[in-house]
Order: structure tokens, then sequence, then C-alpha cells
């Protein structure tokens, strides 16, 4: 076995198993795939969205001017974050969830509430949705005494998945199988202590080759 290992030494020994590294590669990806594909459950996604006001908006400054102000949109922003709260500890609203993974969430500096829903049916995701969006209002309305609420966008059916990434994995796949195969090709070149050629005795021994006897019974093959 060689005592040195150079860059171009495993070079030499990842084209000399290339044929086995491809095979392995290949392998790799396609057993990704397969797993990817027929055994990871597909996890749809969905969301609707409602918009919480601190101000009623029929009053008579809004009639009259029809536009909100900076004020009203702090001010609804500071309502919507503490509706957040409210809809999560609902036992009204958290029973609908229905095995679904659901997150009601403000819009960044905002007074629109975005409910995300996602699980493994696209339809139960939809209804799971609308029902708390339709739910959030009913709640709001009977703990708060003042403000508006209304929907803005109800959830449709996800028609594919977000989940697995089937192309992701795949590539995950050839990338592990190509990174396993090159090591168990190095390794294997490590382990092995069979001399292939005259510099190998000169590594391994520090002894210079004058000669060698050839192999006539396989010659002659």
């Amino acid at each position: 076995m060689p005592k040195n290992i150079t860059i171009q030494k495993i070079i030499g020994i990842l084209l000399h198993r290339l044929k086995f590294i491809l095979l392995a590669t290949l392998l790799a990806g396609i057993l990704f795939f397969l797993y990817s594909k027929f055994i990871i459950t597909p996890m749809y996604s969905t969301s609707s969205m409602i918009y919480v006001q601190n101000y009623n908006g029929a009053s008579e400054a809004n009639k009259e001017s029809g536009k909100i102000y900076s004020a009203d949109i702090s001010g609804s922003s500071n309502l919507a974050g503490i509706c957040v709260t409210l809809f999560k500890n609902s036992d009204e609203i958290t029973s609908l969830y229905d095995d679904c993974r659901v997150d009601i969430s403000v819009n960044d500096k905002t007074f629109f509430i975005t409910i995300s829903v996602s699980g493994d049916d696209p339809q139960k995701c939809a209804n799971v949705a609308n029902q708390v969006a339709d739910k959030c209002n009913e709640v709001f309305n009977k703990f708060l005494q003042y403000g508006q609420i209304g929907n803005i966008r109800n959830a449709k059916v996800p028609v594919s998945p977000y989940e697995p990434n089937n192309l992701k994995n795949t590539l995950l796949g050839l990338l592990v199988g190509l990174v396993t195969s090159c090591v168990i090709a190095i390794l294997l070149e490590l382990i092995d202590t069979t001399i292939k050629a005259d510099d190998d005795i000169q590594e391994i021994y520090g002894l210079p080759v004058f000669a060698e006897i050839p192999d006539f019974e396989t010659q002659g093959r």
C-alpha cells in the first residue's frame, strides 16, 4: 500500500473505479426518487385571509373622507395582534383544526391576518381554512365591542403538494451516491495491499526495481 496519498493518486483511483462510481450514483438517485415519489406522504397547503380594523367603517369620519389614515392602520395593526392571540387560544377555533397544521399570523405592520393550513388532504385543508376564518368572525364579535372584521380571501383547494420535492430529493440522492461511492472507492484502494505497479514496491519498501519477471501464463491467454 502506498505510504503517501496525493491528489493525483486520488484522481487516478476515482478514474480507475469510474464505472462503479457512476452506477452507484445513479442507483442512489433512483432510490431517492422512488422514496420521495411513493413513500413520503404528499403535503398540501392553502390559506385564507381576513382583516380587522379598530374603527367602525360606517363612522362619520370615514363616510366623509373614504380614506384610511396612518393612525387607523397603526391601531388596527395592534388590534390584529391581539386578535391573533385570541384566535390561537380559542377552543371554538382550535377545535376546527381536524388534524391539520394551522398557523394564524398578522402580515407585518398591517391589519391583515393570514390563516395558513397544511395537511395531507387538499380538500380538508381548504375547508379548515375557510371554517377557521368564519369562526374568527364569530369570536371577534363575541369578545370585542369595537372595531370590525371581514373576509378578504377564501382558501382554494391546492392542486399540487408543496412537499415532497421530487427533483430536490433526486438531486440529493445523486449527491449522496456520488460522495459515498467516491469514499468507498478510496477506502478500497487504501486497504488493498496487493502490488499493482513497480512504483508500489519502491514506495512501500524504498527499494528500486531493476527488473521484473513476466507472467508468461497470463500473457499467453
